[in-house]
């Protein structure tokens, strides 16, 4: 049995799926399920249980060992969040209660952290998972802080040798796209906003560059596809190499126009693409190039290739996205 939390997300969700194809279950979810149609993220599956994130301790209690692992993607994601107590106790003081039954029961513990933990990218987009690299890196936003303050957690754990999982990996993921993202609102991914439009051969908005080196649409980000993010999590599960952070992007900045012009040519239409100007609030804060380095994981043994945009938005449109079902 293998307990997924955030197992109704856009990653969680994947994650189980993954888990089943490759015959790794029983899978218990851990989420909410809401009143609109999260639920759906699952209904291809035959899982276990859901249970509620309030009954999660309750639960672990009475189950012993069964769990052989917990895979942590449970949060709450928003880069907008404001709400700093709701995010601390969500993505920090429940991570710590995982990590520690973890610990105790002596279960893998693999769970999501996010390049948003790299701020503006200024220290770099290294997953070194050593303290003094840690305290360099400064996130723009509540997320990133909760992602990073229990990273930087989890190492302090080990420089002060207390108890720990036999085997932890933090996942650092980078911009993720795929199916089942459909709940996530002003979320989801440019891809899953922009499909309908694209496909009646509407025009797709982007932002303004406001920095000189930067073309309009040419701000870059490493798009990652959610298959590649769960190949590498069931790795790591298998395989079990050295504990720490890890990067999970393709190692390749694509700009926002790449990916627009990769959904119209799966989509049979010509690029049309309107440039507005980004909002002034926004400035400040606005990443102009995300790009995961990948050798920490290609040194543990990960030699799977990864899907350019090209591969996957082609995949997501073809197989979900123009399907009357576009769920996995």
């Amino acid at each position: 049995m293998f307990l997924v939390t955030g197992g109704a997300g856009f990653i969680g969700s994947n994650l189980v799926a993954g888990l089943l194809e490759a015959g790794m279950g029983p899978v218990v979810v851990s989420d909410w399920l809401g009143t609109d149609q999260k639920w759906r993220n699952l209904a291809h599956h035959l899982i276990d249980d859901v249970v509620p994130p309030e009954d999660l301790e309750h639960w672990l209690a009475s189950a012993g060992n069964r769990p052989e692992a917990v895979l942590h993607m449970g949060a709450i994601s928003s880069t907008t969040a404001t709400d700093a107590d709701a995010v601390t106790e969500h993505n920090f003081r429940s991570s710590k209660r995982l990590w520690r039954w973890c610990a105790n029961h002596k279960r893998p513990f693999v769970y999501a952290s996010s390049a948003a933990t790299y701020g503006d990218g200024g220290a770099g987009f290294n997953d070194d998972s050593a303290p003094e690299a840690l305290r360099n890196l400064k996130p723009l936003n509540l997320y990133g802080w909760s992602k990073h303050w229990f990273d930087r957690w989890a190492m302090d754990q080990i420089v002060r040798s207390q108890e720990r999982p036999p085997f932890w990996a933090g996942l650092k993921f980078f911009n993720v796209y795929g199916p089942n993202e459909y709940h996530k609102d002003d979320m989801q991914s440019i891809v899953a906003k922009n499909y309908r439009v694209v496909a009646s051969g509407g025009t797709v908005k982007l932002f303004q560059s406001h920095r000189p080196g930067y073309e309009h649409g040419g701000q870059l980000r490493d798009f990652v596809y959610v298959k590649d993010c769960v190949d590498v999590a069931l790795w790591l599960l298998r395989q079990q190499p050295e504990s720490g952070l890890y990067n999970v992007g393709t190692g390749e900045a694509r700009s926002f126009r790449a990916l627009v012009e990769a959904l119209t040519a799966a989509c049979g239409q010509p690029p049309r693409i309107e440039y507005v100007p980004m909002p002034e609030a926004l400035r400040p804060r606005y990443q102009y190039f995300t790009e995961a380095r990948m050798t920490k994981l290609r040194q543990a043994g990960y030699n799977e290739p990864f899907h350019s945009i090209e591969e996957g938005v082609w995949d997501y449109v073809e197989h979900y996205l123009s399907q009357p079902d576009p769920y996995r």
